[in-house]
């Protein structure tokens, strides 16, 4: 007679997120999403390329002694023309943006006075205008577009990507357990090794998904010759996808736990909605903070907020060498802690029918 012997802790995990994996990828809702995620990234790299390379200096005309003033100002095309008259056409036909001319020194100090079609062209203007030396004891290290930017571009992948995943497995949940497929699989499989293949299926599909992005974010920035940029931003990413791979298994852990609470699918955003103000807080906290030391700092090490935190600072190199290797032991600790706490609620939860279960009764010990 042969023996049948049961898998391991481990191959029936595999099993579970083998599952979850390919439920996923046989969505189209789900491919056609990643589809369109992947193409606004794609999109939003060659449009910067193309705004920097149609970005140009202003065309200005200039008409005899203005011309020493004009060669002074820097940022300026100069075209020199041969009188007011021929610099006033070449602005009237589109030519140029503006002319400078000389100008009695009682109407102008500077001796000049410009010449545009029907608004003050400032990009000149700005060029000309004399301005005191400025010193600044703290000069930013990264233009600040690019820093807001930036700081978008990692809050907004990480809130899309963990909100997509984390409501993957809250509906995958509450699905099992309302159809009572859950009481099926329990009865061949340990509850504990169905949450942890839920985890670790999803878990891999969003860091999937995350390296992928970054991959491709790479490419393109090297097709489009803004190689300087990667090489700026090439350290940042690399540490957001190492964060952002153990960041989500802690937030997958608290969906799962928190779905486990309830039957049925109308319930699942009241249980859901404190995991999803933890992935909203960094996502709000790095747009409008992306400049402030002390509010990175603290999100830094905060382990929901870290996989954004972390990154920008290593961006804004305010990080010394050492606290990304802190902050990733912090995250690992608090993702060990919550995967074992989300454990029991999701163990003493996933059984229990009807209405929603209280959080007291799901954390007490089984009896």
């Amino acid at each position: 007679m042969t023996r049948t012997v049961a898998p391991t802790f481990a191959q029936s995990t595999w099993l579970v997120a083998h599952r979850e994996i390919t439920m996923r990828l046989r969505s189209k809702a789900f491919l056609i999403s990643t589809g369109i995620l992947l193409l606004a990234v794609l999109a939003s790299i060659v449009i910067g390329s193309i705004a920097s390379a149609n970005a140009s200096e202003p065309k200005v005309a200039v008409v005899g002694s203005a011309t020493a003033v004009v060669k002074h100002a820097k940022g300026l095309d100069v075209r020199e023309s041969d009188s007011v008259a021929a610099a006033t056409r070449l602005v009237k036909n589109g030519t140029v943006d503006a002319a400078v001319v000389p100008a009695d020194k009682s109407d102008s100090p500077l001796g000049i006075s410009v010449i545009a079609n029907d608004s003050a062209p400032e990009g000149v203007i700005t060029q000309l205008s004399v301005a005191p030396t400025v010193t600044l004891l703290n000069p930013p290290t990264q233009n600040g577009l690019l820093v807001y930017f930036v700081a978008l571009a990692f809050g907004l992948v990480f809130f899309m990507s963990a909100i997509t995943f984390g409501s993957t497995i809250s509906q995958s949940v509450v699905e099992e357990k309302q159809t009572r497929v859950v009481e099926i699989l329990m009865s061949t499989i340990p509850v504990r090794t169905l949450l942890a293949g839920k985890v670790l299926g999803n878990s891999i599909l969003a860091f999937t998904q995350i390296a992928v992005i970054a991959l491709l974010a790479g490419i393109g920035l090297l097709v489009t010759g803004q190689s300087g940029l990667l090489g700026t931003l090439g350290p940042s990413i690399i540490w957001f996808v190492v964060f952002f791979a153990f960041g989500f298994v802690l937030l997958a852990a608290l969906f799962a736990a928190a779905s486990s609470l309830v039957s049925r699918q109308e319930d699942v955003a009241s249980v859901t909605t404190p995991v999803t103000m933890l992935v909203m807080i960094p996502y709000f906290l790095v747009i409008f903070f992306n400049d402030n030391p002390l509010v990175l700092g603290i999100m830094s090490y905060v382990p929901f907020s870290a996989p954004v935190g972390m990154p920008m600072r290593i961006f804004l190199g305010t990080a010394q060498w050492w606290e990304p290797i802190l902050s990733l032991v912090v995250l690992l600790l608090s993702t060990a802690f919550v995967i074992a706490i989300g454990s029991r609620i999701y163990s003493n939860s996933l059984l229990r029918m009807g209405g929603r279960v209280k959080l007291s009764d799901a954390l007490a010990s089984q009896r």
